[in-house]
């Protein structure tokens, strides 16, 4: 059988990813001169109190030995493994997982795979790369359930400011004055590995502009839909769930998730997103 890896952009928590059968290897923030595993050995809260105070957040890529770790105890136990990563435009992780395969000689055994996406996307791929194989799928029917998952789903998030993401050399600074103006919220989605701001709209309207885009793509037609949220702001997911809910969206699957720590830090407090994409029962 085979396993199947991701790195801990995908944001789900450790908990949610050892029920899925996920292996999941952690990214590092840097924190009051100090290195934390993201999701395991520090929350997402703490990385958006310390923004909050203007704090600086960095992080850092998934070593080669971290993956090499991972590879060689799975390889011992399963057939073979599909390692799932966030946008090589965004972190070099994904390189270092095809250094670690490199490293143990496991040629076809292991598949590393960009998939040019981070955070509910990427979890969004994993899942399907999963169930595909918990169903008796192989390595090539995994790949293509990641690749349509990849090509179906449509993605949006906003922020309050696009300062972090320019910070973290995620943005130019021509990007974040584009998308920085008052009371105006930019709405970003990834293209080709990136995530580029694609619209402004009012604050207030940023919800109902982003539901809107996913009426006009998936119409009535059944999809699997994940509220994400940076920080846990009770009121405001109450708002979303109730948004959605309001919303002509047939709803099949839903799901809420937290942005982590990694993530977090290069969003910042107060971001939150909309994902959705065909549901097949």
């Amino acid at each position: 059988m085979l396993a199947v890896v991701t790195d801990s952009t995908c944001d789900l928590a450790p908990e949610t990813a050892r029920a899925l059968g996920l292996h999941v290897v952690p990214l590092r923030v840097l924190l009051h001169g100090r290195s934390f595993l993201d999701w395991q050995e520090i929350d997402p809260d703490a990385v958006y109190d310390h923004q909050r105070t203007g704090g600086q957040v960095q992080t850092q890529p998934a070593p080669p030995a971290a993956f090499e770790r991972v590879y060689r105890e799975l390889l011992a136990t399963h057939s073979g493994i599909l390692s799932l990563h966030i946008s090589g435009h965004l972190s070099d992780t994904a390189e270092h997982a095809r250094q670690a395969a490199a490293a143990l000689n496991a040629g076809d055994r292991v598949q590393v795979l960009d998939t040019g996406l981070a955070s509910l996307p990427l979890a969004e791929a994993a899942i399907a790369a999963v169930e595909t194989v918990r169903a008796g799928g192989d390595m090539a029917q995994a790949v293509r359930a990641v690749e349509a998952v990849r090509a179906g789903l449509l993605a949006e998030f906003t922020v309050p400011t696009l300062e972090y993401l320019r910070r973290g050399g995620r943005l130019s600074r021509a990007q974040e004055l584009l998308g920085n103006m008052l009371g105006v919220r930019p709405v970003l989605r990834f293209d080709a590995g990136r995530l580029k701001p694609v619209r402004r709209v009012r604050g207030q309207q940023a919800t109902r502009d982003m539901l809107e885009q996913l009426e006009a793509q998936f119409g009535r037609e059944p999809v699997a839909l994940t509220i994400g949220h940076a920080g846990r702001d009770a009121a405001r997911i109450a708002e979303l769930k109730a948004a959605v809910s309001a919303s002509r969206l047939k709803v099949a699957r839903g799901r809420l998730q937290l942005l982590g720590p990694v993530i977090g830090a290069h969003v910042g407090p107060g971001t939150y997103g909309l994902m959705a994409r065909p549901w097949a029962s």
